[in-house]
């Protein structure tokens, strides 16, 4: 797909100009591209079930009107499709700025470690949000198929109708990662 050439072009173009200027990852590109992709989707496949059920429960219509306990992996095709490339973007994007903030900061891995997970962020939200609408509104019983949902969001809101919540996740996912990053690095020494 078209965003899916986008995403692997900044990669390998970030990817080139780390290398060009002399920086070395922790992590190869390639690496944190596919570790992050494997991750993010075992994860989403394997808690998909709860995510529904908070889904329903979050409901407007209330939970047994969204669905209750049936169709509990309604959704799941439109969350699979998005894990992979929003946790590869995330991971390749994380371990390239890293060596380029060193780069500016100097060697403070707080710091550091802080602003690639902020920038992974920024990146992997740009799939991982429109995946959640399309995923969301499918638990929410809204729509029967992943085609079904894609054509009327598309249809009835525009391209931005995907991107719908996008400052809120960043804002949710951002405070979270400058947390969860430096700790998890600190954890691996």
């Amino acid at each position: 797909p078209f965003w899916l050439n986008i995403v692997f072009a900044a990669g390998l173009e970030a990817h080139n100009w780390q290398r060009n200027m002399g920086g070395t990852g922790d992590t190869p590109f390639s690496m944190a591209l596919l570790a992050g992709g494997c991750a993010g989707t075992s994860v989403d496949v394997a808690l998909f079930p709860i995510d529904t059920i908070k889904t329903r429960c979050q409901a407007k219509e209330g939970f047994f009107a969204a669905g209750g306990f049936k169709g509990i992996y309604r959704g799941l095709t439109a969350a699979a499709a998005g894990s992979a490339p929003g946790a590869a973007l995330f991971f390749s994007t994380y371990e390239t700025v890293k060596p380029i903030v060193k780069s500016q900061i100097g060697d403070r891995p707080v710091a550091v470690q802080g602003c690639a997970a902020s920038a992974g962020e920024i990146m992997a939200c740009l799939v991982r949000v429109p995946t959640e609408v399309v995923k969301q509104r499918m638990q929410a019983g809204q729509y029967g198929s992943l085609k079904e949902a894609a054509h009327t969001i598309m249809t009835k809101e525009g391209p931005m109708g995907f991107y719908t919540g996008y400052r809120t996740m960043l804002l949710r996912e951002i405070p979270f990662a400058l947390i969860q990053f430096p700790l998890w690095e600190q954890m691996k020494q």
